[in-house]
């Protein structure tokens, strides 16, 4: 929907006209999705009940009959639903992500996330009025391989990888076709998106192919003397003091030993994602979506993420002040601006 507000009207670098700035929402269950819906999110994403997401953990996710229903609520509401069947399935056993793409476009979803090039191509063929969205998991990052996908498969916009600038997502707009989305709050991904597997060789599950990354089934709480220790498969990831809260423990962010100090995190310690103030700057590179991280979230959490960033967006399209009020939300209680503003090389 184009916005009819002054800002909105301004021109990009590449004379494309700006679309006013969509929120996209998680939701790992329907009544997170109503929650999301009624808190004011313009999209809500979701996955099926099944490794074809890379969310699959238990109690999580939509049956195909949910997700019709869930639909319905979201665009009797003026919300549009995403499915993301963002997993690689193997070469010999495709029929349940082909399965899970059919039963997206039966629920009339508004858009179908993917990331494998063959799921591409078998949505793109069967379905050739669907709406497809390239997944970060297809660590998309650059003109030349966002172009492809584009004239490929029709893919309309890509979800970006946590790795650029906004100088960088300025630039990239300049050179695309293709709607951008990027990750706006939540967990930051350490490793590079799509080619994790670190945590499969403790678990032997992969987050790309299994879509878990530290599996429920996997983890383990123990008091050891004064401290919370947490475990993964019999693998002891982070120690916890008593004024210390114990973190689910994810291989790539654990606490590790080396020789010069004590543990620590050598990867990043606890912090969240959060661009709240980076509006105007993301509004000018040209991003048309900010995707909020958390599907396995509680709905207390998305709606509170949700009318923080409704609050914030409106406010910036309103011309006033951007309060950013989701400090108790962050991991650590911890805030980032990530790879956005880099001042590093």
């Amino acid at each position: 929907m184009i916005n009819d507000n002054k800002k909105a009207d301004d021109k990009t670098s590449d004379n494309k006209t700006k679309e006013r700035l969509e929120i996209v929402c998680p939701a790992g269950t329907p009544a997170a999705l109503e929650v999301a819906v009624n808190s004011g999110a313009d999209a809500v994403y979701t996955g099926f009940r099944n490794e074809t997401n890379a969310r699959n953990f238990p109690g999580l996710n939509f049956s195909p009959k949910e997700l019709a229903t869930s639909v319905e609520f979201a665009h009797a509401n003026g919300s549009k639903v995403f499915v993301a069947i963002n997993t690689f399935p193997k070469a010999d056993n495709q029929e349940l992500w082909h399965q899970s793409i059919d039963d997206a476009v039966a629920a009339n979803v508004d858009a179908i996330i993917l990331a494998d090039i063959g799921l591409l191509d078998y949505a793109s063929n069967k379905h050739p009025d669907a709406r497809l969205h390239l997944s970060v998991q297809a660590s998309a990052s650059n003109a030349e391989a966002i172009n492809f996908f584009n004239k490929t498969f029709g893919v309309k916009r890509v979800v970006l990888p946590r790795v650029l600038t906004i100088p960088e997502i300025k630039k990239l707009n300049s050179e695309i076709d293709v709607e951008t989305e990027i990750f706006a709050f939540g967990g930051l991904c350490v490793m590079a998106e799509g080619r994790c597997s670190l945590s499969s060789y403790i678990t032997g599950e992969s987050p790309n192919m299994n879509g878990v990354c530290s599996p429920a089934s996997h983890v383990r709480y123990e008091k050891e003397g004064s401290k919370m220790v947490s475990k993964l498969n019999d693998f002891t990831i982070n120690e916890f003091e008593k004024f210390e809260t114990a973190g689910y423990p994810t291989l790539c962010k654990g606490r590790f030993s080396t020789d010069e100090n004590d543990p620590t995190y050598l990867f990043e310690e606890p912090t969240s994602l959060n661009v709240i103030e980076m509006i105007p700057e993301l509004v000018d590179a040209g991003v048309l979506a900010l995707k909020i991280e958390g599907r396995q979230r509680s709905k207390a959490y998305v709606k509170e993420v949700v009318q923080n960033f409704r609050s914030a967006v409106d406010s910036f399209y309103d011309g006033n002040d951007i309060i950013n009020d989701l400090g108790n939300l962050a991991e650590g209680q911890r805030g980032t601006s990530g790879a956005y503003v880099k001042k590093w090389q």
